[in-house]
């Protein structure tokens, strides 16, 4: 903790496609990154159906999306970004899908891990939440827990020096009942400037008045102009996590 303002050491997102990140948590990563945390991204797609342009093939589609979200990714400072190749469009919560989910957690070993809502499905008047979005945080969450913490499941990873490890807390993004709002004052710039590198999805638009007026509108009445919103889940008490460092369980 920093002033009551709560700074892992390592923190991984974990999203269904590219420019999913920067939508959801950019703001609060670039904060991270900035005051010493090591962030990485995990995506399950790679979005390639998500370019709907004649002669773009899914294949061109899915460089050109990985190659922007690289970028996006340097924008706020996240170095290392896992591309799980599974299908567009058609992401489902499998247990092939959970163990792959398992295996990052276990050799990244993240203090926390980002990741959308899976229960959000009428996201507004104006939006049904993509069936990947939701696939991707089912799977996410499954793969927490109890999975990437138990070391009688998917044992056979430690074959490849990867065992068990628990997260401590889950940042699930939430706009109707967050509990913790992350103050993006300083970053909200770095996100938008992240966003826009997802040329291909962008066209035209410019993100940024949007992005402004969402992020102030999280933030009316929280003492901050701009903010990103979580429900926020702690799986490892304060007390119980010292002691694992006082063991040496955690750096």
């Amino acid at each position: 903790m920093q002033n009551g303002y709560y700074v892992p050491q390592k923190a991984m997102v974990i999203v269904a496609h590219p420019d999913d990140v920067e939508f959801i948590a950019a703001g609060t990563v670039a904060r991270w990154v900035r005051d010493g945390a090591e962030v990485m991204y995990v995506l399950c797609t790679s979005g390639d159906v998500g370019i709907a342009e004649p002669g773009v093939t899914k294949k061109k589609a899915a460089e050109i999306r990985e190659a922007e979200q690289l970028v996006a990714a340097q924008v706020v400072g996240v170095k290392e970004v896992v591309f799980l190749r599974e299908p567009d469009g058609l992401l489902e919560n499998t247990i092939a899908l959970r163990k792959r989910l398992v295996r990052e957690i276990r050799r990244f070993k993240p203090e926390v891990v980002i990741t959308g809502d899976p229960t959000t499905l009428w996201a507004g008047p104006t939006y049904i939440n993509h069936p990947d979005h939701r696939a991707a945080g089912w799977a996410a969450i499954d793969a927490i827990f109890p999975a990437a913490g138990q070391p009688n499941l998917f044992e056979e990873l430690a074959e490849e020096g990867l065992t068990a490890h628990k997260v401590r807390k889950v940042y699930v993004l939430n706009w109707d009942s967050p509990d913790i709002y992350v103050n993006i004052a300083g970053t909200i710039d770095l996100k938008i400037e992240a966003l826009r590198k997802h040329a291909s999805q962008m066209g035209d638009w410019d993100p940024g008045p949007m992005l402004k007026e969402e992020a102030a509108k999280l933030a009316q009445g929280k003492e901050m102009p701009y903010a990103e919103s979580y429900r926020v889940i702690t799986l490892i008490s304060d007390e119980d996590f010292a002691k694992m460092q006082q063991n040496g369980q955690v750096s």
